[in-house]
């Protein structure tokens, strides 16, 4: 499984194909090192970004099964 199909799969996030016209997407390259995420803003000079970490979406309950 590709990491696109992953991150189509866990988080619903589709980036296979274009939402503007809906063609097939390639993947030229990925950013992934937090040092060159974090020098990306600043490089551009711009203080209106923000580095965000990520984090998993929160855990809850199992569904409460009525006592009927």
């Amino acid at each position: 499984m590709t990491w696109a199909q992953r991150l189509k799969r866990v988080f619903g996030i589709e980036i296979e194909t274009s939402e503007q016209c809906g063609v097939a997407v390639k993947v030229i390259a990925s950013i992934e090192g937090p040092l060159v995420i974090q020098k990306i803003p600043s490089h551009l000079n711009t203080k209106n970004y923000e580095v965000v970490e990520l984090l998993p979406p929160q855990s809850r309950a199992p569904p409460q099964i009525s006592l009927f």
